[in-house]
């Protein structure tokens, strides 16, 4: 019944959604369960989730899990903004190389960061005679958003190399109109990584990260059953 509840949420939980859980009376020690109808033809239902010892194995891991990717993820960050700058220059630079920009993975990325760069942190050469490069900046902030000015002074660097792309990472967040610029400036194709989609990133391409151990969950296959 669980797998097809309006409202769960796990690896195993079927599409087909078939019911909802009512909402939660004091009287009841187990979930109220009502069938479910498409949204467009009946009125808001108030759902209320059961605790954890009504919920099924997987989504009481389902659930664990993203608690501990979420907490894996603000630890990266507070890791990183631990680091000099200049850690986190080589950091992206390494970053991009990991996920497939630049020729060679060991050459094509050079960091140009530190008194005098003009603006450019890090270059990836995607070509061998490096005809096309992407220009990185790399902003190591605790909570300060980046401001327009910053991203401006990056597309003007950018246009003072001759360059059309460029990332800019940030282990903040970055203003509405840093975005609103990055998306509307003529000419450049600028890409903003903030610090979430950063820490996301890094975990996906298991940078900075170790596994401990894997656990497979497993459910009955009924295929395995079926005698047609």
């Amino acid at each position: 019944m669980r797998k097809h509840c309006h409202g769960l949420d796990f690896p195993s939980s079927s599409p087909v959604k078939l019911f909802i859980i009512a909402q939660q009376r004091s009287s009841h020690k187990k979930p109220l369960y009502e069938l479910y109808e498409d949204e467009s033809n009946t009125q808001e239902v108030n759902i209320g989730f059961p605790s954890s010892d009504e919920q099924l194995v997987e989504e009481v891991i389902h659930e664990a899990y993203k608690k501990h990717y979420d907490g894996l993820k603000n630890q990266l960050l507070g890791m990183i903004k631990s680091q000099n700058p200049a850690f986190f220059e080589k950091l992206v630079v390494d970053l991009l190389l990991k996920m497939g920009y630049g020729w060679n993975q060991t050459t094509s990325g050079r960091i140009t960061g530190g008194a005098g760069d003009g603006g450019i942190d890090g270059i990836i050469s995607e070509d061998k005679l490096g005809l096309d490069n992407i220009y990185i900046q790399a902003k190591r902030y605790d909570s300060t958003k980046i401001p327009p000015k910053e991203v401006r002074d990056f597309a003007g660097a950018m246009l003072g190399e001759g360059a059309r792309k460029g990332v800019f990472f940030t282990t903040s967040e970055f203003s509405k109109q840093a975005v609103k610029y990055a998306n509307e400036v003529q000419g450049l194709s600028i890409t903003l990584v903030d610090g979430e989609f950063l820490a996301e990133l890094l975990v996906q391409h298991e940078m900075g990260i170790a596994p401990l151990k894997k656990y497979t969950v497993y459910e009955v296959d009924k295929n395995f059953f079926n005698e047609d």
